[in-house]
This record gives structure tokens, sequence and C-alpha cells, in this order.
């Protein structure tokens, strides 16, 4: 890491007011020479009103927030430069900055050096720009969660006890010809090791919803043309998204966009109408519709008819492990009556009629679990894979423990899947933890 000192404007342009953040060994330094104040005898934790200037010019006047090593973001010294949001004052600061010895920061210096000074671990640098990306309050809570060190927290307790287990084998290792020492039996590895498995298995699983709850849960509107697919896509997503028409295939391609049901996002995708057609490009459009379910996990079937065996048969079959809706679309025209067989929720797109109930049965078919903001619940590819591995060579630990293998052997696996673990926080297991664990816990000698 360049142990030089950076700055970098931490708000968007075009507001009211802007912050410019500066942190490193000479912040204190280079700051006091664009103001009336010597930061280095600021009380940390401190905000102050003060002017800019450029020695000849007032720049703006500004509020100068001091943070005082270890105690700041990144774990460095660092001053927080609030001034009015006009470009030319933000780039004049940061132009004078610089020209005292700062360096504009990279993208994710910031937060990198906060890792690097220990003030985060890897899994929360992550959570930041997820915390920034997130558009919905399930993806806020879930940034939030995880930036307060949740994730972390479970992570600490599955390598404290893995730790245990690793200590308990290299004890058998070490002193192996000292009859009197005991140690814990196998069974009592057993349980712990399947203990830990099964946590680990639970924060994996948890990836499908956080993958939902992410990039939203995609939510497929089929049916023949002219039923009014169109229509209801523009009532869901309460915005005339789509053209409606009652020329037959006038959807010829898929349009997606997204809606928000109880801080959920879900991703609406209107298709084109399903029916024989001779036309090449309306052709592709219906191919397109049937790529569209496969990919979504809810499907909306908007009929404005009784469909025939085949019909309700098909989609049964296009939609096998998926939820299926049956929506019976210009319920103000041709009214419903309950069939057992369909168990539609009738509509009228049009009138807007009963979308209520639709919105409230597409939430549900959903099933997202009930989650607060204390749970784990993983969103990133890189951590799935990382507790995949972890779970693949628990196993080998725990059928070896049934096959009675040797704690050589054992203790190797074990390494590999706090190595796993590992690899989320960027916390490595080192030897004299190891050492240090058997000493502090097991009292070996006196």
């Amino acid at each position: 890491m360049n142990n030089d000192t950076i700055c970098a404007l931490a708000t968007a342009p075009g507001g009211a007011l802007g912050i410019i953040r500066v942190s490193g060994p000479q912040t204190f330094a280079i700051v006091s020479t664009l103001c009336s104040l010597c930061c280095n005898s600021v009380a940390p934790n401190t905000i102050l009103y003060t002017h800019i200037t450029d020695g000849t010019t007032v720049i703006d006047e500004v509020l100068v927030s001091v943070f005082r090593a270890p105690h700041s973001y990144t774990g460095e010294d660092s001053i927080e430069i609030s001034c009015h949001g006009s470009s030319y004052i933000l780039n004049r600061i940061l132009e004078l900055l610089v020209q005292n010895g700062c360096r504009m920061a990279n993208p994710g210096e910031y937060t990198m050096r906060a890792y690097l000074n220990g003030k985060i671990d890897l899994s929360q640098a992550e959570a930041v720009a997820d915390l920034i990306a997130s558009t919905n309050k399930a993806t806020h809570n879930i940034a939030m969660s995880q930036l307060r060190g949740h994730f972390s927290s479970e992570l600490a307790t599955l390598r404290e006890q893995l730790l245990k287990l690793t200590s308990l084998l290299e004890l058998e290792l070490d002193f192996s010809d000292h009859e009197d020492l005991e140690f814990a039996d196998r069974t009592e590895l057993l349980q712990l090791a399947q203990t830990i498995d099964r946590r680990i298995v639970r924060l994996a699983q948890s990836f499908e919803t956080g993958q939902a709850l992410k990039n939203g849960i995609p939510v497929a509107i089929v049916g023949k043309t002219n039923v009014g697919k169109s229509t209801l896509l523009n009532r869901l997503l309460k915005d005339d998204r789509a053209i409606v028409s009652d020329v037959h295939g006038t959807t010829r391609d898929t349009v997606e966009d997204t809606m928000l049901l109880n801080g959920i996002c879900f991703r609406i995708i209107d298709t084109a109408g399903i029916r024989q057609t001779d036309d090449t490009v309306e052709r592709i459009g219906i191919d397109r519709t049937y790529q569209a379910m496969e990919k979504a996990k809810i499907i909306l079937w908007v009929i404005d008819e009784i469909p025939t065996a085949s019909e309700i048969e098909d989609i049964r079959h296009r939609t096998e492990g998926k939820s299926l809706i049956i929506i019976w679309n210009k319920a103000d025209i041709h009214p419903y009556s309950p069939d057992s067989q369909l168990n539609a929720i009738a509509i009228s797109a049009k009138n807007s009629e009963n979308i209520d109930t639709l919105e409230h049965a597409i939430y549900s078919a959903a099933n997202i679990p009930e989650y607060n903001e204390n749970d784990v619940i993983v969103t990133s590819a890189r951590h799935y894979d990382a507790l995949s591995h972890a779970h693949h060579n628990l196993l080998r630990v725990l059928d070896g423990l049934h096959s009675s293998l040797s704690g050589d052997l054992l203790a190797e696996d074990l390494r590999l899947v706090l190595s796993n673990l590992s690899d989320i926080t960027g916390a490595a297991i080192t030897p004299q933890e190891t050492l240090n664990n058997i000493f502090s816990h097991f009292c070996v000698g006196k």
C-alpha cells in the first residue's frame, strides 16, 4: 500500500453541498496550509468552521471534520471538508490539495486502506459497494447486516470451532506417545464437525435467496396474443412501459422492468404472445418467451377464456418447479366462474381491478423467508464458492472421522476448510494461532 496522502470527492456532483475526503500521514499538515487552522492540534472527532484559501483568495467557507488514527474510516489520520457543491469550488479545493502534496485516490482506495489497516475485513469491504448499490429495503438490510459484521461474526464462530477441532488433532499428533494425556474422543470430534457443516450448508443455501433479493425475482407474463399481457405489465409497473394494441402479435420481444412489493424487487418480463405463426420475427419472439419462462421463478399465465386440457398440460409442464399464477383477465367483460382445475385470479388489467390481490399473490409466490437485520444472507458468488469448497472439504473430514482416518490427514483437510472460510474475510489462520489455542484451551503441561 502506498503510504502517501490521498484525496477525493466523496459525494456526487450537482448537490448543494459536497464532501472532500483526505486520508494519510500528511493529512493534517496539508489541510492546515489551506485554512487558518492548525489541524494537528485540533481535538479528534471535532468539526470546525474555517475558510479554504489559495493564499490570497477565499475559495469557500467550509466545515472541517477531524479524525485521528486509528479512529477513522481508513484507520489513518483523516479529514472531511464539507463545502458548497459548486463544481468550481470542489475542483479548486482538490487542485489545491494536490498542489500541496496529496494524490487523487484510486477507485475503492479508501475502503482498501480500511481493510489493510484492520478496520474491516474483506466481506465488510464488499458490503460497502453493495450498500452504495442497494436500490430497495431488502438489499439495503442485507448490505447493512454484512457491513456491521454479522457475517464476519458468524464466520469467526465457525473459525473458532474449526480451530478447536484442528487443535485437538494437533494434540493427538504431537503428544500421542503420552498415554496418560486424554483427548476428546472421535465421537465428540464428529459431532462438532457435523454442527459446523450444517451451519456452512445453511449459509451456502441462503445464496439463492440472496441472489433473488439482490438481482430481483424474475416474473414472466405469458399467454396467447391479445389477452392483455402488456396492459397487465403497465398496471403492475404503474407506467405505460409496453405498447398496448388490439393487433395480434404487437409484442414481438421481451419487455422488462422492475417493481417493488414490500421492499422486495421483482423483475417483470412481458413476453410475446404464444400462437402459431409463419412470421419469422414473431416466431423469434415466441422462442424468447419460452426462454424467459425457463429463467423466471414465477410465471403469470394470462388467459381470457377457458384453456383446453392440452394447453393446461403444456403450461404446467413448462412451469414445473416454478410458481404458476393463473390470471383470468378481462373479468369486467367475461366474468370468471371458479374452476377447481384452474384456480385463477380474476382481474381487469384495463380497469386496474383486483391488481392488489394479484400483487399479494406474486409476493407470496416468491416465498421469501422471514429474516431480520441480524440474519446472514449470502449474496456474493465468491462467498458462495468459498462456502461450497468448505463444505466439500468438511465432508472429507466427516468421512475420515467415520473411517478412523489418521489425525494428520484429517488435520490437513481441516486446514483446507479454514483456508476456504478465510478467503471470505481475508484473515488467514497461522500456525501460531493453532499453538496458542492448544495451550490456552487445553492446558497442556504446567
